[in-house]
Order: structure tokens, then C-alpha cells, then sequence
């Protein structure tokens, strides 16, 4: 007697019921994003509240994101076992627990372990985010929910510092997380009812191991902490050394988690996606674009402060013409996607975003405020067209029973390229101290060339289009 076959998956979901799924998404996606923005001012407060060193505090920010990177993957092999549904929720729900004892934190320490709870739910939610995306919208219209969470991270991104800054200003640090815990409640009460259940029980899959855990927190976590020293190293002192048995030891570490998981068939570090030339393509211009991006984010506020003497009030807004000009232009890419060859529309916003960054390099001293807006307003558009999809390709080209792993990488690829930019820009500062405005210029230049290199990765890509709808 044959098996009976298992039954198709659907094809998204329709109508109000994929809006009420894409507003969990959204919601949760947002509270991530902010929370990850917003601390930064805060810091310096927290450093004379409790009468610390001010480098102690860069832990509030280091214990959130370690905790967020080193649990990627685990939680998105979960994802694919035990359902994407089940591990967004606990992860939102442990992310608001978490808030709680930030806020109600009576010191450093306490404040920095309940970080680290914080960017483990984080993870749960940010891991298995593509992946729900996919299960929620029709395969003809996922491009543009790729584009809504481009979106959505790029106005949280913006709006992040300057809702720290209005709070700040009247209230204590603390109340920066007052919104975390219920919207993170009203997240968990919606999706429970909202969000797609899974197409079908993968219990027969294996589980996690718990040595395949470890190996993957101490490979991630111990190169995390090697970049760290050499983004924060100052001549005389041992940070390189350090630097250096960290890196050692995350390599190692990594060696030996390889060649357990080429014995896997759904390894936790999908090197089985690795495989596929299209999904390793666009992993390359994910982590060469967020270096870019990264670079120049940090590197801008210093050259328009430090060196073009705009206050930072002024510099903020000339920032946000960035993130604007993404928002803009990312649901009109999104409803490019299957019409236009997704790498030829990533080897175009790269080039674009290439020549904003060169274009910011130039600045001269004293533009008009046009002048430096439509430069931002470049990156910003050029960035937009390359990463909604690129974020489809790379969920796509999974196998369906694989979308939380590849959903996983997406934000494997973020922090790392977010981590190589750091310490570029770190060298950058090293190499050219105190010439004026020349480590920021020569930033720019080198956050263009990982851009155009992220080009190149895109170009290389070979993926399909839709065929043209019958007349």
C-alpha cells in the first residue's frame, strides 16, 4: 500500500488575515530594531547615575548583541523543528520579561544579564522573521513583505535615537523600556490567533545537539569579542593580544563545529545552503552591503560634526534623509521583484549606493544643505534596491522545510558584516589619527568599495523572473 503524500503547502495567506500577520511581524520587527538604537544615549547617563568608567557601560550594548548572535541559528534550527510560530512567540515574550529587569535594574551588572535575556529573545523573533514572511504572503506578492520589513527596520532605525533623545530629556534611562512589555504582550496575544500555523510536524527530524549549541555560541561569540578588541584598541594597551586569542579561539572552535555538522543532512549552520551557488552568492553581498553600510553610518556623524561643523541636531536631519529615501523607495523595488532579475537590481542599488558614498567623500566644506541631503538620499535609494531582494533571494532558494535556517543567515550575515565594518572604520581611525577629516573620507571611500564588491556578488547571481502574465 503507497503512502499517502503530504499535503501541499498553502500559498500564503489572504485578505485581512495577512494583514493581522504582517502587523504581529511589523509590531515585533520594530520593538527589535528600537531597542536596539535607542540605548546608545543612554549610556553616559547610566555611567554618572552609578559613578562607573563609561567604557564599562559599552557592555549594556556588547551583552544584548552577543546574545542576539550567538543563538541565531540555534533558534532557527528550532524554528524548523518545532514550528517558526512557536519560537517568535517565546522569543517575544522572553524579550518583554526582559525589559522588565532592565528597567527595574539596581546595577551595571544586573542590567547587563538582563541584555543578554533581551537579545535572546530577540533572536527567537529575529531568527524565524523571514520565514514567517514566507509562510504569510502568496510566492507572486513575497517581494514586497521583504520590502515592508526593509521598511520597517530602516524608519525604526532612524526614529530610534531621536525617541531616546525626547525621552531622555525629560525622563530617566529607564523609561526607555516603559512600551516593551505590553507591546511585547499584545504581540504574543495577536500572534497566537494570527500568525500561520505550520504546514506539518517535522518530528521525525533530529534534534539540536546540545555540543553542536555550545560550539556554535563559542565559535560566534569568541570572534564577536576578538573584533570588539580591535575595534576599541588604543596603542600601549594588551587589547590585541587579546584580540588575537579570541580570534584563536573562535577559530578553532569553529574547525571542529564544521566538521561535525558535514556529517549532518540539516546541519544548525546550513552549510547544505551554503551548497547552493545563488544562496551563497547572496550571502557574500549581505555581509559586503552591511559593511558598507555600518562604516558609513558610524563614520558619518564624525564627518559631518568633526569635520564640516554642523551641530548634531543638524546633522541628525540630514542623516534621516537616508532612511527616508529607502522607505521611499523599497515598496516600489518590492513590486519589481520577480519582474526584474533580482541580481541585476542588487548589482544596480549597490552601484548606486557606491557612488553616495564616494559622493559623501567629496563633500566640500560647507555644502548647502541640498547638497549633502540628495547624497544621503542616494545611499538610501541604492541600499533599498539591493536589500529586499537580496533578503528574497536568500529565502527563496531555501527549500521550504529549510526557511528558518535560511532566515537564520539573514541576520548571521547583518551582525557580521555590521562587525567587519565596525573594525574597518576602527583601522581606519588607527592608520590616519588626528588628520582632519581624513580617516572619515577615506572610510567612505573603502565602505564604497565593500558596496561595489557586493555589487559584484549580486551581478554574479543568476536568478529567474516571473513569466509575463497572460493578456
Amino acid at each position: 500500500m503507497s503512502a499517502t503524500p503530504a499535503p501541499e503547502a498553502p500559498d500564503g495567506m489572504q485578505g485581512r488575515a495577512r494583514q493581522l500577520a504582517m502587523a504581529v511581524i511589523v509590531c515585533g520587527l520594530m520593538l527589535c530594531v528600537l531597542d536596539s538604537t535607542m540605548l546608545n544615549l543612554a549610556l553616559p547617563q547610566m555611567a554618572r547615575q552609578w559613578q562607573i568608567d563609561p567604557a564599562y557601560t559599552l557592555w549594556v550594548v556588547n551583552a544584548n548583541q552577543i546574545a542576539s548572535l550567538v543563538l541565531l541559528l540555534p533558534l532557527a534550527a528550532l524554528g524548523d523543528r518545532l514550528g517558526y510560530k512557536r519560537v517568535y512567540l517565546w522569543g517575544m515574550l522572553v524579550f518583554g520579561l526582559a525589559s522588565v529587569l532592565a528597567a527595574l535594574a539596581p546595577s551595571l551588572p544586573w542590567l547587563i544579564v538582563a541584555r543578554a535575556l533581551q537579545g535572546m529573545g530577540m533572536a527567537g523573533a529575529l531568527c524565524v522573521n523571514g520565514a514567517l514572511v514566507r509562510q504569510i504572503y502568496p510566492r507572486g506578492l513575497l517581494g514586497q513583505g521583504m520590502a515592508l520589513n526593509s521598511m520597517v527596520v530602516a524608519l525604526s532605525t532612524v526614529t530610534g535615537p531621536v525617541l531616546a533623545a525626547a525621552v531622555l530629556t525629560q525622563f530617566d534611562w529607564r523609561w526607555l523600556f516603559s512600551l516593551h512589555l505590553p507591546l511585547s504582550l499584545w504581540v504574543c496575544w495577536l500572534g497566537r490567533k494570527a500568525l500561520p500555523q505550520p504546514h506539518q510536524r517535522q518530528a521525525a527530524q533530529a534534534g539540536l545537539s546540545w555540543l553542536d549549541v555550545g560550539l556554535n555560541v563559542l565559535m560566534f561569540g569568541a570572534i564577536f569579542l576578538a573584533l570588539d578588541r580591535i575595534s576599541h584598541h588604543q596603542p600601549g594597551t594588551s587589547s590585541l593580544t587579546w584580540a588575537g586569542l579570541w580570534l584563536a579561539l573562535g577559530l578553532a572552535a569553529g574547525c571542529w563545529y564544521v566538521r561535525r555538522q558535514k556529517r549532518q543532512a540539516q546541519p544548525m549552520l546550513p552549510l547544505d545552503l551554503l551548497r547552493i551557488p545563488v544562496f551563497a552568492l547572496s550571502m557574500g553581498a549581505s555581509i559586503s552591503a552591511f559593511s558598507a553600510q555600518t562604516m558609513a553610518f558610524l563614520a558619518l556623524p564624525f564627518l559631518l560634526i568633526e569635520t564640516h561643523g554642523l551641530s548634531t541636531g543638524r546633522a541628525g536631519l540630514l542623516i534621516s534623509a537616508w532612511p527616508v529615501a529607502l522607505a521611499v523607495v523599497a515598496p516600489l523595488v518590492g513590486r519589481c521583484i520577480g519582474r526584474i532579475p533580482a541580481g541585476r537590481l542588487g548589482a544596480m542599488g549597490m552601484v548606486l549606493f557606491a557612488s553616495g558614498l564616494w559622493a559623501l567623500a567629496l563633500l566640500p566644506i560647507g555644502a548647502a544643505v541640498w547638497d549633502v541631503a540628495w547624497r544621503m538620499a542616494l545611499c538610501g535609494a541604492g541600499f533599498a534596491m539591493f536589500q529586499s531582494p537580496n533578503n528574497h533571494t536568500i529565502v527563496t532558494s531555501a527549500p521550504v522545510h529549510r526557511s528558518g535556517a535560511a532566515s537564520g543567515m539573514l541576520g548571521s550575515a547583518r551582525h557580521t558584516g555590521q562587525g567587519l565594518g565596525a573594525v574597518c572604520l576602527a583601522a581606519c581611525f588607527v592608520l590616519w589619527p588626528g588628520t582632519e577629516g581624513l580617516a572619515e573620507q577615506r572610510a567612505m571611500w573603502l565602505a564604497g568599495g565593500f558596496a561595489v564588491l557586493a555589487a559584484c556578488f549580486s551581478g554574479l547571481r543568476h536568478t529567474p523572473v516571473a513569466p509575463p502574465l497572460p493578456r
